[in-house]
């Protein structure tokens, strides 16, 4: 794939940067940015930074495609990690002359660096290219779990067009489906429908208001860590510490809080893309918004850098297994906990219709789902994908 072709490059120049002596230990000095001019090898890398100023189908943000330059201006000035990683920063995607043209481009994009095994970090523009990071699944043939951080569900009606605030039923319709779940983390109650809070349950979908959340920040973890994408609408932090987005409100996550979730994020051995959306510069307060999604991408690549991978279960000495046997559950409940991160899974059996084989998804979840399940209560997480994939 040639890569030239679909982007404008940054320069050093172009962010405006100080004296050079000030990026020494700089991420700046850590990335790689693209030059048409120079060939590369795209599996020397394991992160990519993707600019996407696309705002036309953009509900009341047009200024939002200004994003991605304003983020990488306070991105780069801070420290590197601990441990070296490699990161290639492509430039700004060349913006289609119709939007789905940004979407075909964008979606072939992010298909051909998951399929290399780089995970590209969309800065957007607006939320509706979550669809279009979507749809690099679609491309590859591959069901994905998708996560939303957002204060909307945006769901959207079938026969309007797709925006912003209107995209996942584009996801939910489109044929062939690859969509295993849907989950939404960070919702407002005030903000949605109860038309569409009944229609996520029914389609049994994850849905968790930002208050619970909030309450426990660890239980974000397991829903993060079944994600092969995560996109993030900066609505979802509250205004004061967020003040450059149109569509957030007083409450929200706080700043510390949507960092804590993006290491989260960066953690899981699975999550394959990750994005950030609805940016507006021109409503910006002293780039207090730029610098706070600047420190949710180094939260969520410290996250990265430190990954665990103790998803893999060949070695079972490595876990610990629990058997219970719980009222209502079609068969025990079995729990594996990791003796390295102490992290949960639950499995849950897949019955296929005229097969008696039966097969297991390991679901990950708490230390709490466990506590429920001594205590004769199966969890709604387990309840919920167990409907789901044998439905």
């Amino acid at each position: 794939m040639d890569l030239s072709l679909y982007f404008e490059p940054i320069t050093v120049e172009s962010l405006h940067f100080p004296d050079a002596k000030e990026l020494k230990g700089r991420i700046l000095e850590q990335v790689l940015l693209f030059d048409p001019k120079q060939s590369i090898n795209v599996q020397d890398f394991e992160l990519a930074v993707i600019g996407v100023p696309e705002s036309r189908n953009a509900t009341l943000n047009p200024t939002c495609k200004f994003a991605p330059d304003e983020i990488r201006k306070q991105f780069y000035q801070l420290y590197c990690w601990r441990k070296s990683i490699r990161i290639i920063d492509f430039g700004n995607l060349i913006i289609g002359k119709t939007v789905s043209d940004t979407y075909s481009a964008l979606s072939e994009i992010a298909a051909y660096l998951i399929e290399n095994n780089v995970i590209p970090m969309i800065l957007g523009g607006s939320n509706d290219l979550a669809f279009a990071n979507y749809r690099a699944y679609e491309i590859l043939e591959q069901v994905a779990n998708v996560v939303a951080i957002d204060s909307k569900f945006d769901l959207g009606e079938e026969k309007l067009p797709i925006s912003s605030d209107g995209y996942v039923n584009k996801m939910i319709l489109q044929q062939p489906n690859f969509l295993l779940n849907y989950a939404n983390i960070g919702y407002q109650s005030y903000m949605n429908s109860p038309e569409s809070v009944t229609m996520m349950e029914e389609l049994f979908f994850e849905t968790y208001r930002v208050g619970l959340m909030r309450s426990n920040l660890d239980e974000v973890e397991p829903i993060v860590r079944n994600a092969d994408m995560v996109s993030i609408d900066i609505s979802a932090v509250r205004r004061p510490d967020a003040p450059g987005c149109p569509h957030n409100s007083s409450n929200g996550f706080y700043g510390e809080e949507i960092c804590q979730i993006s290491k989260f994020v960066g953690l899981s051995d699975k999550l394959t893309s990750f994005g950030i959306y609805e940016y507006d510069p021109t409503l910006d307060f002293n780039n207090q918004t730029s610098q706070l999604i600047a420190h949710i991408l180094w939260y969520f690549v410290e996250g990265f850098v430190f990954r665990q991978h103790d998803n893999k279960f060949k070695d079972k000495t490595e876990y610990r297994q629990f058997n219970i046997s719980v009222s209502g559950a079609p068969s025990e409940l079995v729990f594996f906990n990791s003796k390295k991160t102490g992290r949960w899974w639950m499995l849950v059996p897949i019955f296929k219709k005229n097969s008696d084989i039966t097969q297991y998804y390991y679901l990950p979840c708490s230390y709490r789902d466990y506590q429920l399940a001594c205590d004769d209560i199966i969890s709604n997480r387990w309840w919920r994908t167990y409907h789901k994939i044998n439905n």
